[in-house]
C-alpha cells in the first residue's frame, strides 16, 4: 500500500503528460501540476520606466467624414445659418473594407506575316497552366493559415468562402501545400546543413497520431534555426537519418533522452529545469533531504549563470568551482537507503556528470531545453485544433513549413510576407 500511495503521488505532483513522459491515461490531476517559476516581488502589469504602447491616429485618413449640419441654436432656436464653422475634435476608428477577390485575365495575341505565313503570337505566363487557377498570393495565404494558424483544411475553405466570397475545395488547399512544400525544400535542407554546423543544438520531440499511427516530431535548433522532421520512430535512427555525423562542433542540449545522449557531439548539457522537477517530486513525497540540497545547488548554479550574462563568466570562475566541488559531493552520497526512483536518479546523474554544468563554461548555452520544448508545442497546437495528420506526407510538409516559419520568425522577419514571397518561387 505504500508503494501505491507513493506512485500515486508521484503522478499527482506535476509528473504527467505534459511535460514529461508519462503516459496520458496516467495523468490524475493537470491542475496541481507545480510550476518552478518562484513568485516576485513586483506587480503584475507595466514595470516602472516601460514605455507603454497605445493606438496612434494617422495624419493622413483614407476617408473624411464632416459633421457640419448646425443650421439653428438648440437652446433659443435662433438661425445659425450665417455663422462660420470652428473646428472642435476629431475621432478615428479603423475598418477592414470588404476583400474581394480580383479575377485577372491574361490574353496573348498573334500576328501573321503576309510574306512568309508564319503566325508570330505573344506569350502567357509560364506559372499560368490552367485555364483558370488561383494567384500565388492565395498560396501563400493557403500557407499561413494552415501551419501558422493551425486550421485544418475544411475551416480553411469555409474562411475563405465566407471572408473573401473565394470558392475553393479542400483538395485544391492541399494541393497548395504540396506545392509549396516543394518549393521550399531547398532552403529546408539549408536550415538542416546550418543546423549541424552550429555551435550550440538544442533538441526534443514529441508523440503525435500520423495515419492512424504513433509517429514523432523531431526538432534541433538554435538562437536563429528550427529545423523540425517527422518520423515513424523516436529512435536513435531518426537522428542518424537527419544528422548521421552528430554536432561534433555543438553542445547539444536534450531532456537526457537516450537517442540525444548517444549523438555524437562535442559536449552534451542537460536541462536543468527537467531535473529540477523530478526534484520537487523527491522532496514534496519522499522528504527528501539529499533533494532539497540538490535543488538549492542547481539553483545557485542557475544565479551564476543569469549573473554572468552581465559580469561575465571569467569573473565566477570561483563560484562555479564550488558549485561543482558540491555536485561531487552530493553525488557520492550512499542511496541504498533510498526510494528505487531517486536511486535511478542519483545513478543517472553520476553518469552524465559532465553534462550537468556546461552552460556554467560556455555563455552561449543554456541551462534548460525551453527553446526545443517551444518548437515542439506547435505540433500540439496543431493538432489540437486540427486533428491528427492523416498522412505521412502531410506530417512532412508540415514540418517543412514549420521549420520555415519558426526560422522566420527567429529572424525577426513578417511570416506572411515571406510566404508570399516564397509563394512566388517556381519549381523545376
Amino acid at each position: 500500500m505504500k508503494f501505491l500511495r507513493e506512485q500515486i503521488q508521484l503522478l499527482k505532483n506535476s509528473k504527467n503528460s505534459n511535460h514529461s513522459s508519462t503516459a496520458p491515461s496516467h495523468d490524475i490531476s493537470r491542475s496541481n501540476a507545480k510550476s518552478l517559476r518562484e513568485k516576485g516581488t513586483k506587480k503584475t502589469g507595466g514595470q516602472p520606466g516601460h514605455e507603454g504602447q497605445t493606438l496612434l491616429m494617422t495624419a493622413t485618413p483614407d476617408k473624411v467624414i464632416e459633421y457640419t449640419e448646425i443650421n439653428y441654436c438648440r437652446q433659443c432656436a435662433h438661425s445659425l445659418e450665417d455663422i462660420e464653422l470652428e473646428f472642435l475634435a476629431k475621432k478615428q476608428e479603423i475598418v477592414l473594407p470588404v476583400v474581394l477577390p480580383q479575377y485577372i485575365e491574361h490574353r496573348c495575341y498573334k500576328k501573321t506575316c503576309h510574306h512568309c505565313g508564319y503566325q508570330n503570337q505573344t506569350e502567357l505566363p509560364k506559372h499560368l497552366t490552367a485555364n483558370i487557377q488561383y494567384g500565388k498570393c492565395v498560396e501563400g495565404l493557403v500557407c499561413y493559415l494552415h501551419t501558422y494558424q493551425f486550421l485544418s483544411n475544411n475551416r480553411m475553405a469555409n474562411f475563405m468562402h465566407n471572408v473573401f466570397q473565394m470558392p475553393i475545395s479542400e483538395g485544391t488547399i492541399d494541393n497548395m501545400l504540396t506545392r509549396f512544400a516543394q518549393k521550399i525544400t531547398p532552403m529546408y535542407n539549408t536550415i538542416q546543413q546550418r543546423v549541424a554546423q552550429s555551435n550550440v543544438v538544442g533538441s526534443d520531440e514529441t508523440g503525435s497520431k500520423i495515419d492512424g499511427k504513433k509517429g514523432w516530431f523531431h526538432v534541433w535548433q538554435t538562437t536563429k534555426l528550427t529545423f523540425i522532421a517527422a518520423s515513424m520512430n523516436r529512435g536513435f535512427s531518426t537522428v542518424e537519418q537527419y544528422f548521421e555525423n552528430g554536432f561534433p562542433t555543438a553542445t547539444l542540449v536534450s531532456d537526457c533522452w537516450a537517442g540525444q545522449l548517444k549523438t555524437v557531439a562535442k559536449y552534451h548539457q542537460l536541462c536543468i529545469a527537467h531535473l529540477l522537477r523530478e526534484l520537487n517530486n523527491f522532496i514534496d513525497v519522499f522528504k527528501d533531504d539529499w533533494s532539497k540540497e540538490l535543488k538549492i545547488l542547481f539553483e545557485r548554479a542557475i544565479a551564476i549563470k543569469k549573473e554572468s550574462q552581465t559580469t561575465g563568466l571569467i569573473k565566477q570562475i570561483e563560484s562555479i568551482k564550488n558549485v561543482k566541488q558540491e555536485l561531487d559531493k552530493l553525488l557520492k552520497v550512499s542511496e541504498s537507503t533510498k526510494h528505487k526512483k531517486l536511486r535511478a536518479f542519483i545513478k543517472r546523474l553520476r553518469k552524465h556528470q559532465s553534462s550537468i554544468f556546461v552552460f556554467l563554461e560556455d555563455e552561449n548555452v543554456p541551462y534548460d531545453n525551453n527553446a526545443s520544448e517551444r518548437a515542439v508545442r506547435n505540433i500540439k497546437v496543431k493538432t489540437k485544433i486540427s486533428g491528427c495528420f492523416r498522412t505521412f506526407n502531410g506530417a512532412t510538409r508540415f514540418a517543412k513549413i514549420r521549420s520555415v516559419i519558426d526560422t522566420t520568425i527567429k529572424n525577426s522577419q513578417n511570416v506572411f510576407e515571406t510566404l508570399l514571397i516564397l509563394a512566388k518561387f517556381e519549381t523545376e
